[in-house]
């Protein structure tokens, strides 16, 4: 018999008990019967989740007085394991396992052979249904797909209250506990508050056994029908984010959308007796238990994209369609979600979303950049977010310490509002120094620039009193588009900036795509994956191989920037050749424009990146082309120690003010001294004020950083006399202490340098 047939059979048996008008507990007596009867099987019973606890709720094949005594803690015994994990065990010898628990009001010592399957509602494991065997053996696969399809028919009679009476309520809702502190990674460090609301709204499911199988299955095939015009229609909008999809999976959405596998177990589902929303969510249930076995990061994001494109095709067959931010922020919102895109993102009201908390997430994802852009703190890798978080829950997100508070008591509250208020009142310092020039107490001038990639943060210019633009990330316009930018698109953004900066000066990066931040319209050219991504296929090495998207971003930043100047900088460059390569590009269009009568700048100045640590042994033969070089610290700093900035484990493994990174700096700053070039940083590292500390002591004056982190550096420079520090950092380098952190924070504590 196939496990469709199986399931089916159980399904329309356990339809006949609903029907009937007798109480709970009988009909749960009766599903245990009908289960072990159709797969012959000695024992059957229910565990539910009540008081924290799961209690033996029925059972056939037991001794019936362990009914409602019998109880197991999450974690307690193969039922207990199985709850924790969401996971199935199937076992031949059920002793031999190291989590068996025995009960000796149960009298199962004489079974052996055990299968169980997590009665899952909402991505949580309410009970378990399982079956047993005096002898031993392991049970078929289609014994278990009857079980877990019949488990899931189950969560869903429990929860409408089909199976449990009043009096003998399980724990369906989360456990509303006060003060519930979750850990995660900061990807945006920040402080918010305000009412917990997902991405995605959940969809309820309110039949799950089909009456007519066939009507269901062409509802299904409507449903893939049109949403598969939608995943083509995404391909050929202007904008990638009127859809509100991830821009980097938008083949791979192409791919499973058109998937007969996918549709294939679907369709088996449906055969089984179930609805199309529940068919959906069998297969999605499936699917999230193999996720959980998955330890390869690229198979475990494909398995992701199917679980995104499986919420849309449920979305579409069931009605309820959009997001949360299709339907509007009503308050201040902390955002939950499994991931993000980051034209998701930006669909969101920015004076409603005061912070984001992340299921997966990574310091060097796309949502990342834009939500530092915008200014949200973000909180990554955090787990529990399904099974303990409820929508509208009060939130305290510090994307400081790394927690998320859930439900904070009223002490808790005030204390947050206390340091928030605090903070306010040190921005409020801060913005006093906006028309403040950051000389150093020995009269040392810091050109202190701010970050930027869209086109709103140019407002932040004025605000922050910074010196200009130092970083201008162009990717933003490619990443947030499902096809590559017309020039004439591009030309418009360069203008509105260089507009919006006035007399200030801004440094464009050219586009900085692929590897980790792939875009559907370059896919197919990149065909397989980087094995690492990071230092793989991306930034100038793609642009200098596929030139027509560099030619087209010269001539668009050159006519943008006409009668003005112009500065260019190219990411990634590891040997001078390929420098030379990207100004030959800007030259050539240069030529072609004045050739035909066009405005071009005034002025041109070519620049580059050091992330690349090889770059820095070439830069006597470099250095001499160039106007300025910037070091990307973030990318630097994973190189030179060989860890990636995306594996949570290496995240904050390697300090940036460890002795090898610093004699790394101090020997690019001392190899440019008696060079016209001058030398800067622009990653993360110039905005932490300690480590700003140290890069003024080893030889940097110009520092390019978010723009919220302008006015905390320019009151750190006004504090610092350059000679007293240069000197110190010169002896701690020649003989490194065995915490460089700690010394350097004595250090400013005895100057009365603030480095909160």
């Amino acid at each position: 018999m196939s496990a469709a047939s199986s399931a089916r059979q159980i399904l329309t048996r356990l339809h006949e008990v609903m029907a009937g008008r007798t109480h709970a507990q009988h009909k749960l007596d009766r599903v245990v019967e009908i289960i072990a009867e159709s797969l012959t099987s000695e024992v059957c019973s229910i565990y539910l989740l009540r008081e924290g606890a799961l209690e033996l709720y029925a059972t056939q094949g037991l001794n019936p007085e362990a009914v409602h005594v019998t109880r197991l803690a999450i974690g307690e015994g193969l039922a207990g394991t199985i709850a924790q994990n969401i996971e199935t065990l199937n076992l031949a010898e059920a002793k031999a396992h190291p989590d068996f628990a025995y009960r000796p009001e149960t009298g199962e010592e004489k079974f052996h052979s055990f299968a169980g399957v997590p009665i899952v509602y909402r991505e949580r494991a309410v009970g378990v249904l399982c079956v047993q065997h005096v002898e031993p053996r392991r049970y078929e696969d289609v014994e278990i797909e009857a079980l877990q399809t019949t488990a899931m028919v189950l969560s869903e009679l429990i929860a409408h209250k089909e199976l449990v009476d009043e009096e003998g309520q399980i724990d369906l809702e989360i456990a509303h506990i006060e003060n519930d502190v979750l850990q995660g990674l900061t990807l945006v460090k920040g402080l918010a508050a305000g009412r917990a609301v997902f991405h995605q709204p959940r969809i309820e499911i309110d039949q799950v056994v089909a009456e007519d199988i066939e009507a269901e299955r062409q509802r299904v095939y409507r449903a893939f029908d049109k949403m598969r015009d939608q995943i083509d229609a995404l391909g050929k909008e202007p904008e990638f984010g009127k859809g509100g999809e991830h821009v980097e999976v938008l083949e791979t959405y192409k791919m499973f959308a058109y998937d007969e596998g996918w549709s294939r177990r679907i369709n088996e589902a449906i055969d089984s007796g179930l609805t199309a929303e529940a068919a959906i969510e069998r297969v999605q249930q499936r699917t999230r238990m193999r996720m959980r076995e998955i330890d390869d990061p690229l198979l475990a994001d494909r398995m992701h994209d199917l679980e995104d494109l499986s919420n849309r095709l449920l979305r579409i067959v069931s009605g309820q369609l959009g997001t949360a931010a299709t339907q509007g922020l009503r308050r201040d919102t902390i955002l939950f979600a499994r991931n993000l895109g980051p034209a998701e993102l930006l669909e969101y009201d920015r004076r409603r979303l005061k912070g984001v908390v992340l299921e997966e997430g990574s310091l060097t994802a796309h949502v990342v950049i834009v939500a530092r852009a915008m200014g949200v703190p973000v909180l990554g890798r955090v787990s529990g977010i399904r099974t303990r978080v409820a929508e509208g829950d009060e939130v305290i997100l510090d994307a400081v310490e790394g927690t998320v508070t859930l439900r904070p008591t009223p002490q808790v509250v005030d204390a947050f509002a206390t340091r928030f208020a605090k903070t306010r009142e040190k921005q409020a310092t801060y913005a006093e120094l906006r028309d403040v020039e950051p000389f150093t107490r020995d009269g040392t001038r810091i050109t202190v620039m701010m970050n930027a990639g869209l086109r709103d943060d140019m407002s932040a210019l004025a605000m922050s009193g910074a010196d200009g633009v130092g970083l201008f990330r162009t990717e933003f316009q490619f990443l947030v588009s499902s096809t590559l930018p017309q020039r004439d698109r591009q030309l418009r953004l360069y203008r509105d900036v260089l507009d919006a900066a006035g007399d200030k000066p801004v440094v464009f990066r050219t586009v900085d795509i692929g590897g980790d931040k792939a875009v559907p319209y370059l896919d197919s050219a990149v065909g397989e994956r980087d094995e690492n991504p990071a230092m793989g296929w991306r930034a100038l090495r793609l642009s200098l191989e596929r030139e027509g998207l560099l030619k087209a971003q010269a001539r668009a930043l050159l006519e943008a920037a006409g009668g003005r100047s112009l500065s260019v900088m190219f990411p990634m460059v590891s040997e001078p050749w390929e420098f030379d390569a990207g100004k030959q590009v800007f030259e050539d269009q240069l030529r072609f424009l004045r050739e035909r009568r066009k405005l071009v700048p005034e002025t041109i100045e070519y620049g580059c990146m050091l992330e690349v640590p090889a770059l820095a042994d070439a830069l006597d033969i470099l250095a001499p082309k160039l106007s300025f070089i910037s070091v990307g610290t973030n990318d630097l700093t994973q190189f030179l120690f060989a860890a990636d900035r995306a594996n949570p484990k290496l995240a904050e493994r390697y300090d940036w003010l460890s002795p090898a990174i610093l004699r790394f700096l101090a020997r690019v700053a001392q190899s440019l001294v008696g060079q016209n070039v001058r030398l800067g940083v622009c990653g993360e590292m110039g905005g932490r004020r300690l480590e700003a500390l140290a890069l003024l002591g080893i030889g940097y004056r110009r520092l390019s950083i978010t723009p919220a982190a302008v006015g905390p550096i320019k009151e750190l420079v006004r504090k610092v006399d350059l000679n007293e520090l240069t000197q110190q950092m010169t002896r701690w380098l020649a003989t490194p202490p065995g915490d460089m952190r700690a010394e350097l924070q004595r250090w400013a504590a005895q100057h009365d340098i603030d480095l909160d």
